[in-house]
């Protein structure tokens, strides 16, 4: 396995400590790591692979079973997504087991209220980047801005807004 993948693995292993929340908190630094410092991915190509795993069914965490299918292939993609969600869900498994035990303790409170800031922080991050990357024309812009005010406003759910969306695109008018 060459070294790109390897350097693919170790940050998808770290980074799944971090998303607490799921895949979109971790957005920003995966597209820093894999289009940025590597060019691994061009920026469209990258936001393309995040909004067809969001059109997906099944969990949101397949987008890097995504990234790494495009970087080298089916198996670097299986690889990928192992490599992603074990840590987290060998720290979730942990944590459940622990939680009642700590529920009254003052640091696990301290824990659980300092998470919160941090995990907002990264969820605007991700969208800011994504915002950034798909805003590429005025009606880009316009069709970003009015989905995240569908998504604010109504309970439209996600693939509404990505199907809309499309057929903007469809249409040439994105």
């Amino acid at each position: 396995m060459d070294d790109t993948i390897l350097s693919l693995f170790g940050h998808l292993l770290l980074q799944s400590l971090m998303a607490i929340g799921g895949i979109y908190v971790v957005v920003a630094e995966l597209q820093r790591v894999v289009v940025v410092e590597n060019g691994w991915i061009a920026a469209d190509e990258f936001a393309a692979l995040f909004a067809l795993a969001q059109a997906a069914p099944g969990p949101n965490t397949i987008f890097v079973a995504l990234v790494g299918w495009r970087m080298a292939g089916l198996w670097v993609g299986a690889l990928a997504i192992c490599i992603f969600v074990l840590p987290s869900f060998v720290l979730s498994v942990l944590l459940a087991r622990g939680w009642s035990r700590w529920a009254d303790e003052r640091w696990f409170d301290l824990l659980r209220k300092g998470l919160v800031p941090v995990t907002v922080g990264l969820l605007a991050s991700s969208a800011a980047l994504l915002t950034q990357t798909s805003a590429v024309s005025p009606m880009a812009i316009g069709v970003t801005g009015g989905a995240a005010a569908l998504s604010l406003r109504t309970r439209l759910p996600p693939l509404a807004l990505l199907s809309l969306a499309a057929i903007l695109g469809a249409f040439g008018l994105v």
